[in-house]
């Protein structure tokens, strides 16, 4: 018998009921995007930029003063006794410019913690030497490698290494739903493994982003990729298809925005500048610059952050493994009486088989269909 226009009208709302759910995701990912990157990065202002007067005397004393009332909180302006002192500084990333006063004025940054800072360091201290009346020279003492010279391509290897990461969570914990949570883990680790080499080949042999250090940034990639494969998987358990918002909430919104690898947290509104402290992505950019570029100064603690956030992917995939195991241990009664309500012998258990398998292709369907639309939304941003 054909389909009449109720059933068409029907098959159809109920299309656009699913399209409409699903555009709620899309939507929520644009409100997001546009409130984390526009408000981290949209007007850019120093506040409390550390920088450094060299000399001891009364006029240096005095230039860092005015320079500390003019800025109205911009810079945090000191005075150190000596030009090697000041080096030392930049060297630790305790400041972020030097300016030596005198006849030939000169300032000192290091572009390898943050070239965005370095230029507004110049751009002060251009103006306060053309005050003075003589051209202000430059000096570099940690410029980053040949490859990368804005000093941003640890944060676009960050980018890449993330998408792989999070791309990696749909199909790991879409597709893979169905597997042990010990076989699911292996994929973690292997998928994990597979993105951070990836993206040394991307620093070192492809585009020369480091000209050192090749195998520790491979390290901290690894770790970092595995803590967020960890953390999206065992999160998969809970949140399903809301995953990727999830996931991208967490590693692209607030991620890059407060990593460091585009401004500083000293250029940066408030809370993007606190969520640097501690936010797995500061934690790799600002690992990998203190291991290529600062002798390992400070790398501990930045290491320490990513060993952190996989110690949190572990516990979520830990609470993911105890709730899939409640949910069988619920399911199996239920499993057990419809196989007694079936009839007895074998054709009870050749109709409870049968409804199994039924109930296996279609769920194995709706599986196939949420990973499309979680891939899509994955790899669309």
């Amino acid at each position: 018998m054909p389909a009449g226009p109720s059933t068409a009208s029907g098959t159809t709302a109920g299309a656009l009921r699913h399209v409409l759910s699903h555009l709620i995701t899309p939507l929520l990912m644009c409100v997001g995007m546009g409130l984390a990157y526009l408000g981290a990065f949209h007007a850019p202002e120093p506040h409390d930029l550390r920088v450094d007067v060299v000399g001891s005397g009364p006029s240096a004393q005095m230039l860092a003063q005015t320079l500390q009332n003019e800025g109205d909180g911009a810079l945090d302006v000191r005075t150190v006794a000596d030009r090697g002192t000041a080096v030392d500084h930049l060297n630790s990333q305790a400041s972020y410019g030097a300016y030596l006063p005198g006849k030939s004025p000169e300032l000192v940054v290091a572009t390898a913690s943050s070239d965005t800072s370095a230029t507004v360091v110049q751009k002060v201290f251009t103006e306060v030497a053309a005050g003075q009346g003589a051209p202000l020279k430059v000096t570099n003492v940690a410029p980053t490698a040949d490859g990368d010279p804005t000093g941003q391509g640890i944060f676009f290897l960050l980018v890449a290494i993330s998408i792989g990461s999070y791309a990696s969570v749909a199909v790991i914990g879409g597709a893979g739903g169905a597997l042990a949570l010990r076989i699911r883990a292996a994929l973690v680790a292997g998928a994990s493994l597979v993105v951070s080499l990836i993206g040394a080949v991307f620093a070192g042999p492809l585009f020369g982003l480091v000209d050192q250090g090749l195998g520790g940034l491979w390290a901290m990639a690894w770790l970092y990729s595995a803590g967020i494969l960890l953390i999206g998987v065992g999160l998969h358990t809970f949140l399903k298809r809301w995953t990727t918002l999830g996931v991208m909430v967490l590693f692209v919104m607030l991620n890059f925005t407060s990593s460091g690898g585009i401004f500083r947290p000293e250029l940066q509104p408030g809370f993007f500048g606190s969520l640097h402290a501690f936010w797995n992505g500061a934690g790799f950019v600002e690992g990998v610059r203190s291991h290529v570029y600062f002798d390992g100064h400070a790398l501990g603690g930045h290491v320490l952050v990513l060993v952190l956030w996989f110690v949190v992917g572990l516990a979520v995939m830990g609470a993911a493994g105890l709730a899939e195991a409640r949910k069988r241990a619920a399911v199996q009664p239920e499993a057990g009486a419809a196989s007694g309500a079936g009839g007895t012998g074998r054709a009870g258990g050749a109709v409870a088989a049968e409804h199994r398998a039924e109930h296996r292709a279609d769920r194995r369907e709706e599986q196939d269909e949420e990973l499309e639309e979680e891939l899509e939304e994955a790899v669309g941003v």
